[in-house]
Protein backbone atom coordinates (compact mmCIF):
# COMPACT_ATOMS: atom_id res chain seq x y z
CA UNK A 1 0.00 0.00 0.00
CA UNK A 2 1.12 3.55 -0.58
CA UNK A 3 2.05 6.05 2.21
CA UNK A 4 1.77 9.32 2.45
CA UNK A 5 5.47 10.94 2.56
CA UNK A 6 6.64 14.51 3.83
CA UNK A 7 10.55 13.22 3.84
CA UNK A 8 11.37 13.33 0.39
CA UNK A 9 10.19 13.15 -3.56
CA UNK A 10 7.11 11.48 -3.25
CA UNK A 11 6.81 8.25 -6.11
CA UNK A 12 3.35 7.75 -7.76
CA UNK A 13 3.93 4.37 -7.49
CA UNK A 14 5.11 4.54 -3.61
CA UNK A 15 3.42 7.69 -1.83
CA UNK A 16 -0.36 9.03 -2.47
CA UNK A 17 0.25 12.57 -4.77
CA UNK A 18 -1.73 15.41 -5.36
CA UNK A 19 -2.49 15.71 -9.17
CA UNK A 20 -0.17 18.77 -10.11
CA UNK A 21 -0.61 18.26 -13.96
CA UNK A 22 -2.39 21.41 -14.20
CA UNK A 23 0.81 23.07 -12.60
CA UNK A 24 3.06 20.93 -14.92
CA UNK A 25 1.16 22.36 -17.61
CA UNK A 26 1.64 25.88 -16.77
CA UNK A 27 5.60 25.10 -16.49
CA UNK A 28 6.12 23.19 -19.92
CA UNK A 29 4.46 26.26 -21.83
CA UNK A 30 7.29 28.31 -19.76
CA UNK A 31 10.07 25.58 -21.66
CA UNK A 32 7.74 25.56 -25.00
CA UNK A 33 8.93 29.37 -24.99
CA UNK A 34 12.54 28.75 -24.16
CA UNK A 35 11.91 30.45 -21.24
CA UNK A 36 15.11 30.62 -18.23
CA UNK A 37 13.34 30.78 -14.92
CA UNK A 38 13.73 29.44 -11.28
CA UNK A 39 11.51 27.73 -8.99
CA UNK A 40 12.05 29.12 -5.60
CA UNK A 41 9.65 28.60 -3.16
CA UNK A 42 9.73 27.68 0.90
CA UNK A 43 11.29 25.00 2.16
CA UNK A 44 9.38 21.29 1.39
CA UNK A 45 7.31 22.95 -1.02
CA UNK A 46 7.52 20.00 -3.23
CA UNK A 47 9.98 21.35 -5.79
CA UNK A 48 11.91 18.39 -5.71
CA UNK A 49 8.73 15.65 -6.59
CA UNK A 50 7.77 18.64 -9.38
CA UNK A 51 10.97 18.57 -11.10
CA UNK A 52 11.13 14.63 -10.82
CA UNK A 53 7.33 14.99 -12.39
CA UNK A 54 8.64 16.94 -15.01
CA UNK A 55 11.29 15.52 -16.17
CA UNK A 56 9.12 12.46 -16.81
CA UNK A 57 6.11 14.58 -18.46
CA UNK A 58 9.23 16.23 -20.93
CA UNK A 59 10.62 12.82 -22.28
CA UNK A 60 8.99 12.47 -25.35
CA UNK A 61 10.07 16.39 -26.56
CA UNK A 62 13.18 17.16 -25.01
CA UNK A 63 16.32 15.75 -23.33
CA UNK A 64 16.29 16.53 -20.05
CA UNK A 65 19.47 16.96 -17.73
CA UNK A 66 18.32 16.92 -14.21
CA UNK A 67 20.69 17.57 -11.83
CA UNK A 68 21.00 18.37 -8.17
CA UNK A 69 23.36 20.54 -5.71
CA UNK A 70 22.24 18.52 -2.55
CA UNK A 71 25.68 16.90 -1.19
CA UNK A 72 27.44 17.86 -3.83
CA UNK A 73 30.31 19.08 -1.40
CA UNK A 74 32.19 22.23 -1.05
CA UNK A 75 35.24 20.82 -3.78
CA UNK A 76 32.80 21.19 -6.88
CA UNK A 77 33.06 25.20 -6.33
CA UNK A 78 36.14 25.63 -4.78
CA UNK A 79 37.13 26.74 -8.51
CA UNK A 80 35.85 27.43 -11.95
CA UNK A 81 38.00 24.34 -12.68
CA UNK A 82 36.49 21.96 -10.62
CA UNK A 83 33.30 23.11 -10.77
CA UNK A 84 33.44 23.03 -15.27
CA UNK A 85 35.01 18.95 -14.12
CA UNK A 86 32.24 18.08 -11.73
CA UNK A 87 29.21 19.62 -13.98
CA UNK A 88 30.62 17.83 -16.73
CA UNK A 89 30.42 14.53 -14.73
CA UNK A 90 27.08 15.13 -13.37
CA UNK A 91 26.08 15.50 -16.82
CA UNK A 92 27.29 13.02 -18.48
CA UNK A 93 25.94 10.68 -15.56
CA UNK A 94 22.48 12.07 -16.08
CA UNK A 95 22.79 11.71 -19.73
CA UNK A 96 23.62 7.81 -19.33
CA UNK A 97 19.80 6.67 -19.13
CA UNK A 98 18.99 8.94 -21.72
CA UNK A 99 20.82 8.42 -25.01
CA UNK A 100 24.13 6.01 -24.01
CA UNK A 101 25.69 7.01 -27.43
CA UNK A 102 25.44 10.81 -26.64
CA UNK A 103 27.23 10.20 -23.34
CA UNK A 104 29.70 8.61 -24.28
CA UNK A 105 30.90 11.13 -26.89
CA UNK A 106 31.21 13.35 -23.61
CA UNK A 107 34.79 14.91 -23.95
CA UNK A 108 37.25 13.70 -21.71
CA UNK A 109 39.71 16.53 -21.57
CA UNK A 110 40.21 18.86 -18.97
CA UNK A 111 38.06 22.24 -18.98
CA UNK A 112 39.24 24.33 -17.14
CA UNK A 113 37.41 27.82 -17.69
CA UNK A 114 33.55 28.58 -18.38
CA UNK A 115 34.84 29.55 -22.05
CA UNK A 116 35.73 25.97 -22.84
CA UNK A 117 32.56 24.69 -20.90
CA UNK A 118 30.28 27.14 -23.24
CA UNK A 119 32.47 25.55 -26.46
CA UNK A 120 30.70 22.03 -25.57
CA UNK A 121 27.79 23.49 -25.01
CA UNK A 122 27.85 24.70 -28.36
CA UNK A 123 28.07 21.05 -29.75
CA UNK A 124 25.83 19.54 -26.96
CA UNK A 125 23.08 21.45 -27.87
CA UNK A 126 23.53 22.47 -31.69
CA UNK A 127 20.72 19.23 -32.83
CA UNK A 128 19.02 19.01 -29.55
CA UNK A 129 15.97 20.63 -27.35
CA UNK A 130 18.12 19.93 -24.15
CA UNK A 131 16.51 21.45 -20.93
CA UNK A 132 18.97 21.96 -17.59
CA UNK A 133 17.11 21.31 -14.31
CA UNK A 134 19.29 22.05 -11.41
CA UNK A 135 17.80 21.17 -7.86
CA UNK A 136 18.63 22.63 -4.27
CA UNK A 137 20.87 25.48 -6.34
CA UNK A 138 20.77 27.28 -3.46
CA UNK A 139 23.74 25.08 -1.41
CA UNK A 140 26.52 26.12 -3.78
CA UNK A 141 29.24 26.87 -1.20
CA UNK A 142 31.01 29.55 -3.42
CA UNK A 143 28.40 32.25 -4.76
CA UNK A 144 31.17 33.61 -6.96
CA UNK A 145 31.91 30.33 -9.05
CA UNK A 146 28.53 29.88 -9.59
CA UNK A 147 27.99 33.42 -10.33
CA UNK A 148 30.39 32.78 -12.67
CA UNK A 149 28.60 29.80 -14.23
CA UNK A 150 24.93 31.77 -14.16
CA UNK A 151 27.13 34.88 -16.11
CA UNK A 152 28.14 31.92 -19.20
CA UNK A 153 24.63 30.28 -19.23
CA UNK A 154 23.50 33.99 -19.27
CA UNK A 155 26.26 35.47 -22.17
CA UNK A 156 24.90 32.22 -24.55
CA UNK A 157 21.44 33.17 -23.87
CA UNK A 158 21.80 36.35 -25.10
CA UNK A 159 24.02 35.12 -28.35
CA UNK A 160 21.10 31.98 -28.92
CA UNK A 161 19.63 32.07 -32.57
CA UNK A 162 22.75 33.68 -34.57
CA UNK A 163 23.23 30.45 -36.28
CA UNK A 164 27.11 29.54 -34.60
CA UNK A 165 26.29 29.58 -30.99
CA UNK A 166 23.75 27.05 -29.34
CA UNK A 167 23.01 26.37 -25.28
CA UNK A 168 20.62 25.08 -23.33
CA UNK A 169 16.62 25.01 -24.83
CA UNK A 170 15.42 25.67 -21.00
CA UNK A 171 16.87 26.11 -17.90
CA UNK A 172 14.98 25.83 -14.39
CA UNK A 173 16.83 26.23 -11.29
CA UNK A 174 15.04 25.34 -8.20
CA UNK A 175 15.66 26.61 -4.46
CA UNK A 176 14.17 28.36 -1.80
CA UNK A 177 16.41 31.57 -2.51
CA UNK A 178 15.92 33.55 -5.77
CA UNK A 179 18.98 33.32 -7.73
CA UNK A 180 19.13 36.97 -8.17
CA UNK A 181 19.23 37.85 -4.30
CA UNK A 182 22.08 35.43 -2.97
CA UNK A 183 22.80 37.59 0.21
CA UNK A 184 19.09 36.85 1.50
CA UNK A 185 20.76 33.11 1.84
CA UNK A 186 24.03 34.69 3.10
CA UNK A 187 21.87 36.56 5.90
CA UNK A 188 19.96 33.76 7.16
CA UNK A 189 23.44 31.60 7.70
CA UNK A 190 24.60 34.64 9.76
CA UNK A 191 27.32 35.03 7.20
CA UNK A 192 26.95 38.47 5.47
CA UNK A 193 29.28 40.56 6.35
CA UNK A 194 28.98 44.05 4.47
CA UNK A 195 32.43 45.49 4.76
CA UNK A 196 33.95 41.94 2.87
CA UNK A 197 34.55 41.20 -1.23
CA UNK A 198 32.38 38.29 -0.66
CA UNK A 199 29.54 40.47 1.66
CA UNK A 200 29.19 42.28 -1.72
CA UNK A 201 28.02 39.45 -4.15
CA UNK A 202 24.18 39.35 -4.24
CA UNK A 203 23.34 40.43 -7.20
CA UNK A 204 23.78 38.18 -10.53
CA UNK A 205 23.68 37.73 -14.07
CA UNK A 206 19.99 35.99 -13.68
CA UNK A 207 18.33 39.13 -15.01
CA UNK A 208 17.57 37.02 -18.34
CA UNK A 209 15.26 34.58 -16.21
CA UNK A 210 11.37 35.35 -16.21
CA UNK A 211 9.08 35.73 -13.64
CA UNK A 212 7.63 32.59 -12.43
CA UNK A 213 3.89 32.74 -11.28
CA UNK A 214 2.59 29.15 -11.20
CA UNK A 215 1.13 28.57 -7.83
CA UNK A 216 2.48 25.57 -5.86
CA UNK A 217 0.41 25.66 -3.35
CA UNK A 218 -2.33 22.67 -3.27
CA UNK A 219 -6.20 24.00 -3.76
CA UNK A 220 -9.25 22.17 -1.77
CA UNK A 221 -9.69 20.77 -5.59
CA UNK A 222 -6.10 19.00 -5.74
CA UNK A 223 -6.28 18.00 -2.20
CA UNK A 224 -9.48 15.71 -3.24
CA UNK A 225 -7.56 14.06 -5.85
CA UNK A 226 -4.91 12.63 -3.46
CA UNK A 227 -7.72 12.14 -1.03
CA UNK A 228 -10.15 10.00 -3.67
CA UNK A 229 -6.53 7.86 -4.26
CA UNK A 230 -6.89 6.73 -0.21
CA UNK A 231 -10.35 5.88 0.04
CA UNK A 232 -10.20 4.12 -3.05
CA UNK A 233 -7.48 1.66 -1.46
CA UNK A 234 -9.06 1.81 1.81
CA UNK A 235 -13.06 2.58 1.64
CA UNK A 236 -13.06 4.76 5.02
CA UNK A 237 -16.57 6.47 3.75
CA UNK A 238 -14.67 10.09 4.58
CA UNK A 239 -16.81 12.79 3.08
CA UNK A 240 -13.53 13.72 0.81
CA UNK A 241 -14.40 16.94 0.20
CA UNK A 242 -15.60 18.04 3.44
CA UNK A 243 -11.85 16.58 4.55
CA UNK A 244 -10.61 18.45 2.18
CA UNK A 245 -12.03 22.00 2.98
CA UNK A 246 -10.86 21.25 6.62
CA UNK A 247 -7.70 20.57 6.02
CA UNK A 248 -6.93 23.37 3.65
CA UNK A 249 -8.59 25.36 6.10
CA UNK A 250 -5.65 25.05 8.71
CA UNK A 251 -2.63 24.69 6.02
CA UNK A 252 -3.16 26.87 3.17
CA UNK A 253 -2.43 24.08 0.84
CA UNK A 254 1.51 24.10 1.82
CA UNK A 255 2.72 20.83 0.19
CA UNK A 256 4.48 19.95 3.69
CA UNK A 257 1.56 20.47 5.96
CA UNK A 258 -1.16 18.90 3.95
CA UNK A 259 0.85 15.66 3.54
CA UNK A 260 1.66 15.85 7.32
CA UNK A 261 -1.49 16.40 8.20
CA UNK A 262 -2.80 13.21 6.35
CA UNK A 263 0.11 11.33 7.42
CA UNK A 264 -0.64 11.77 11.27
CA UNK A 265 -4.19 10.76 10.50
CA UNK A 266 -3.98 7.73 8.70
CA UNK A 267 -0.54 6.44 10.65
CA UNK A 268 -1.23 8.01 14.08
CA UNK A 269 -5.00 8.56 14.50
CA UNK A 270 -6.24 5.06 13.29
CA UNK A 271 -7.54 6.77 10.35
CA UNK A 272 -10.03 9.38 12.14
CA UNK A 273 -11.25 10.78 8.60
CA UNK A 274 -13.55 13.12 10.56
CA UNK A 275 -13.17 16.79 10.59
CA UNK A 276 -12.48 16.06 14.26
CA UNK A 277 -9.66 13.82 13.05
CA UNK A 278 -8.01 16.64 11.25
CA UNK A 279 -8.35 19.09 14.42
CA UNK A 280 -6.29 16.11 16.68
CA UNK A 281 -3.63 16.07 13.40
CA UNK A 282 -3.25 19.81 13.77
CA UNK A 283 -3.20 19.20 17.22
CA UNK A 284 -0.15 17.12 17.17
CA UNK A 285 1.59 19.12 14.69
CA UNK A 286 1.85 22.12 16.59
CA UNK A 287 3.51 20.28 19.35
CA UNK A 288 6.34 18.15 17.11
CA UNK A 289 9.67 19.45 16.27
CA UNK A 290 10.46 19.11 12.19
CA UNK A 291 12.80 20.62 9.87
CA UNK A 292 10.42 22.78 8.67
CA UNK A 293 9.67 24.70 12.11
CA UNK A 294 13.41 24.67 13.05
CA UNK A 295 13.94 26.61 9.22
CA UNK A 296 11.41 28.97 10.97
CA UNK A 297 12.82 29.41 14.28
CA UNK A 298 16.12 29.88 12.61
CA UNK A 299 14.92 32.09 9.57
CA UNK A 300 13.71 34.32 12.92
CA UNK A 301 16.80 34.40 14.92
CA UNK A 302 18.93 35.15 12.34
CA UNK A 303 17.02 38.56 11.14
CA UNK A 304 15.68 40.94 12.96
CA UNK A 305 13.79 42.92 10.30
CA UNK A 306 11.93 40.07 9.35
CA UNK A 307 11.29 39.10 13.05
CA UNK A 308 10.29 42.50 13.45
CA UNK A 309 7.78 42.15 10.63
CA UNK A 310 6.18 39.15 11.58
CA UNK A 311 5.97 40.32 15.24
CA UNK A 312 3.98 43.45 13.72
CA UNK A 313 1.41 41.33 11.46
CA UNK A 314 1.01 38.79 14.39
CA UNK A 315 1.33 39.71 18.05
CA UNK A 316 0.45 43.77 17.45
CA UNK A 317 -2.25 43.36 14.61
CA UNK A 318 -0.57 46.01 12.03
CA UNK A 319 -1.41 45.98 8.72
CA UNK A 320 1.84 46.35 6.20
CA UNK A 321 1.59 46.82 2.47
CA UNK A 322 2.60 43.83 0.82
CA UNK A 323 5.51 44.46 -2.11
CA UNK A 324 8.70 42.52 -3.06
CA UNK A 325 10.57 45.55 -3.60
CA UNK A 326 11.22 45.74 0.05
CA UNK A 327 13.75 43.14 0.86
CA UNK A 328 12.21 42.14 4.18
CA UNK A 329 8.92 41.50 2.86
CA UNK A 330 10.35 39.79 -0.63
CA UNK A 331 12.08 37.18 2.27
CA UNK A 332 9.26 36.44 4.17
CA UNK A 333 7.42 35.72 0.98
CA UNK A 334 10.26 33.55 0.22
CA UNK A 335 10.25 31.87 3.06
CA UNK A 336 6.65 30.99 2.99
CA UNK A 337 6.29 32.59 5.96
CA UNK A 338 3.40 35.20 4.44
CA UNK A 339 0.66 35.42 2.00
CA UNK A 340 -0.82 38.64 -0.09
CA UNK A 341 -4.48 39.92 0.73
CA UNK A 342 -6.72 42.57 -0.29
CA UNK A 343 -5.41 44.58 3.02
CA UNK A 344 -1.74 43.53 2.46
CA UNK A 345 0.02 40.70 4.36
CA UNK A 346 -1.39 37.94 6.30
CA UNK A 347 0.55 35.18 7.82
CA UNK A 348 0.51 31.72 5.36
CA UNK A 349 -1.67 29.47 7.24
CA UNK A 350 -2.96 28.74 10.46
CA UNK A 351 -0.41 26.49 11.41
CA UNK A 352 1.86 28.85 10.96
CA UNK A 353 0.37 31.48 13.23
CA UNK A 354 0.09 28.86 15.83
CA UNK A 355 3.95 28.10 15.81
CA UNK A 356 5.17 31.65 15.48
CA UNK A 357 2.82 33.07 18.11
CA UNK A 358 4.18 30.63 20.41
CA UNK A 359 7.24 31.26 19.37
CA UNK A 360 7.00 34.58 20.14
CA UNK A 361 5.78 34.36 23.44
CA UNK A 362 8.39 31.38 25.03
CA UNK A 363 11.18 33.97 23.89
CA UNK A 364 9.81 36.22 26.07
CA UNK A 365 9.04 33.66 28.84
CA UNK A 366 12.73 34.59 30.22
CA UNK A 367 12.08 38.41 30.19
CA UNK A 368 11.49 40.53 33.38
CA UNK A 369 7.83 41.40 31.73
CA UNK A 370 5.03 40.67 34.08
CA UNK A 371 3.31 37.43 33.50
CA UNK A 372 0.48 35.98 34.90
CA UNK A 373 1.76 32.23 36.36
CA UNK A 374 -0.81 31.86 39.13
CA UNK A 375 -3.84 30.12 37.33
CA UNK A 376 -3.14 26.51 36.45
CA UNK A 377 -5.00 23.97 34.13
CA UNK A 378 -6.54 22.25 37.09
CA UNK A 379 -8.25 25.26 38.01
CA UNK A 380 -10.31 25.55 34.88
CA UNK A 381 -10.74 22.47 33.75
CA UNK A 382 -12.96 19.48 35.21
CA UNK A 383 -13.71 16.25 34.38
CA UNK A 384 -11.81 17.04 30.69
CA UNK A 385 -14.09 20.41 30.10
CA UNK A 386 -12.93 23.87 29.85
CA UNK A 387 -14.38 26.74 31.38
CA UNK A 388 -13.58 29.72 29.39
CA UNK A 389 -15.63 31.86 31.25
CA UNK A 390 -14.17 31.22 34.26
CA UNK A 391 -10.63 31.61 33.01
CA UNK A 392 -11.71 35.08 31.60
CA UNK A 393 -12.61 36.26 34.93
CA UNK A 394 -9.42 35.09 36.97
CA UNK A 395 -7.61 36.73 34.09
CA UNK A 396 -9.04 39.94 34.86
CA UNK A 397 -8.67 39.54 38.02
CA UNK A 398 -4.88 39.08 37.93
CA UNK A 399 -4.40 41.12 34.74
CA UNK A 400 -5.89 43.85 37.24
CA UNK A 401 -4.04 43.77 40.36
CA UNK A 402 -0.50 42.91 38.43
CA UNK A 403 -0.61 45.80 35.64
CA UNK A 404 -1.55 49.38 36.24
CA UNK A 405 -1.51 53.04 34.57
CA UNK A 406 2.22 52.88 34.95
CA UNK A 407 2.50 50.35 32.31
CA UNK A 408 0.12 51.74 29.83
CA UNK A 409 2.80 52.09 27.27
CA UNK A 410 3.73 48.60 27.50
CA UNK A 411 -0.19 46.74 27.43
CA UNK A 412 -0.86 48.58 23.96
CA UNK A 413 1.55 47.23 22.39
CA UNK A 414 1.51 43.59 24.25
CA UNK A 415 -1.79 43.10 25.77
CA UNK A 416 -2.90 40.75 23.72
CA UNK A 417 0.27 38.53 23.79
CA UNK A 418 -0.14 38.59 27.61
CA UNK A 419 -4.02 36.77 27.23
CA UNK A 420 -2.09 34.37 24.75
CA UNK A 421 1.01 33.86 26.83
CA UNK A 422 -1.52 33.32 29.94
CA UNK A 423 -3.51 30.99 27.70
CA UNK A 424 -1.60 28.87 25.78
CA UNK A 425 -0.02 26.87 28.85
CA UNK A 426 -3.92 25.73 29.64
CA UNK A 427 -4.65 24.32 26.64
CA UNK A 428 -1.88 22.60 25.16
CA UNK A 429 -2.52 19.71 27.05
CA UNK A 430 -5.52 18.97 25.69
CA UNK A 431 -6.48 21.58 23.00
CA UNK A 432 -5.27 24.32 20.34
CA UNK A 433 -6.00 27.37 19.31
CA UNK A 434 -5.40 29.08 16.04
CA UNK A 435 -5.85 33.01 15.21
CA UNK A 436 -7.84 34.84 12.65
CA UNK A 437 -6.77 38.17 12.64
CA UNK A 438 -8.69 40.51 11.36
CA UNK A 439 -7.01 42.76 8.37
CA UNK A 440 -10.45 45.13 7.86
CA UNK A 441 -9.77 46.16 11.06
CA UNK A 442 -6.51 46.45 12.73
CA UNK A 443 -8.10 46.87 16.51
CA UNK A 444 -9.39 43.56 16.98
CA UNK A 445 -8.59 39.42 16.61
CA UNK A 446 -10.65 36.40 17.21
CA UNK A 447 -8.58 33.76 18.63
CA UNK A 448 -10.33 29.89 18.28
CA UNK A 449 -9.91 27.45 21.02
CA UNK A 450 -10.42 23.48 20.80
CA UNK A 451 -10.69 21.83 23.42
CA UNK A 452 -11.91 18.34 23.71
CA UNK A 453 -15.41 18.45 22.03
CA UNK A 454 -15.61 22.38 22.89
CA UNK A 455 -14.70 25.25 20.74
CA UNK A 456 -14.72 28.58 21.87
CA UNK A 457 -14.21 31.97 20.03
CA UNK A 458 -12.94 34.46 21.97
CA UNK A 459 -12.57 38.28 20.28
CA UNK A 460 -9.66 40.36 21.26
CA UNK A 461 -10.04 44.04 20.93
CA UNK A 462 -8.90 47.44 21.88
CA UNK A 463 -11.47 50.18 23.49
CA UNK A 464 -12.20 52.99 21.20
CA UNK A 465 -16.02 53.97 22.20
CA UNK A 466 -19.57 52.84 22.85
CA UNK A 467 -20.00 52.69 19.21
CA UNK A 468 -16.77 50.51 18.22
CA UNK A 469 -17.95 48.68 21.36
CA UNK A 470 -21.22 47.43 20.17
CA UNK A 471 -19.41 47.01 16.55
CA UNK A 472 -18.08 44.39 18.22
CA UNK A 473 -20.81 42.76 19.91
CA UNK A 474 -21.61 42.14 15.98
CA UNK A 475 -18.51 41.22 14.41
CA UNK A 476 -18.59 38.59 17.20
CA UNK A 477 -21.89 37.42 16.30
CA UNK A 478 -21.29 36.57 12.72
CA UNK A 479 -18.01 34.62 13.59
CA UNK A 480 -20.04 32.79 16.53
CA UNK A 481 -22.63 32.42 13.20
CA UNK A 482 -20.31 31.43 11.04
CA UNK A 483 -19.08 28.42 13.63
CA UNK A 484 -22.47 27.20 14.83
CA UNK A 485 -21.45 28.82 18.55
CA UNK A 486 -24.19 29.68 20.80
CA UNK A 487 -21.47 31.10 22.91
CA UNK A 488 -18.86 34.10 22.13
CA UNK A 489 -16.50 35.55 24.46
CA UNK A 490 -15.08 39.40 24.26
CA UNK A 491 -12.04 40.62 26.12
CA UNK A 492 -11.33 43.99 25.78
CA UNK A 493 -8.50 46.23 26.65
CA UNK A 494 -9.25 50.22 27.77
CA UNK A 495 -6.11 52.27 27.95
CA UNK A 496 -8.00 55.49 28.43
CA UNK A 497 -6.25 57.57 31.52
CA UNK A 498 -9.32 58.43 32.49
CA UNK A 499 -11.14 54.89 32.47
CA UNK A 500 -12.21 53.06 35.48
CA UNK A 501 -9.33 50.32 36.33
CA UNK A 502 -11.72 48.20 37.93
CA UNK A 503 -12.38 45.21 35.51
CA UNK A 504 -15.86 44.41 33.83
CA UNK A 505 -17.34 41.06 33.21
CA UNK A 506 -20.97 40.07 32.45
CA UNK A 507 -22.89 38.00 29.94
CA UNK A 508 -25.40 39.55 27.62
CA UNK A 509 -27.89 37.71 25.65
CA UNK A 510 -28.78 38.30 21.93
CA UNK A 511 -31.69 37.31 19.49
CA UNK A 512 -31.48 33.64 18.55
CA UNK A 513 -30.30 32.61 21.79
CA UNK A 514 -26.61 33.99 21.47
CA UNK A 515 -24.86 35.00 24.50
CA UNK A 516 -21.46 36.79 24.82
CA UNK A 517 -19.15 36.82 27.86
CA UNK A 518 -18.08 40.97 27.93
CA UNK A 519 -14.71 41.55 29.30
CA UNK A 520 -13.65 44.99 29.62
CA UNK A 521 -9.89 45.83 31.12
Amino acid sequence: MRKFNVTGRCVPEEDYMVDISSKLEQIIRLIDRRYYFTINRARQYGKTTTLFSLTKALASDYTCINLSFEGVGETMFKSPASFCQRFLLHVSKALENIDKDFAAAWPNESIIDFDLLGFHLDKMCRDRKIVLLIDEVDKTSNNQVFLHFLGMLRSKYLSRGNGYSFTFHSVILAGVYDIKNIKSKMISEGKYEPASEEGKIYNSPWNIAVNFEVDMSFSPAEIVTMLKEYETDYNTGMEIREISAEIYKFTSGYPFLVSRVCQAIDEELDKDWTQGGVRNAVKMLYKERNTLYDDIGKNLENNKELYDLIYDILILGRNRTYTTMNPTVEMAAMYGFIKETEQGIAVANKIFENVICTYFISKDEGSPNKRIEEVQLNDVCKNGRFDMELCLRKFATHFTKLFNKNDQQFLEKHGKKIFLAYLIPLINGQGFYHLESQLADLRRMDIVVDFGRDQFIIEIKIWHGDSKHQEAYEQLLGCMNSNNASAGYLLTFDFRKEANKQHRTEWIDFAGGKRIFDVVL
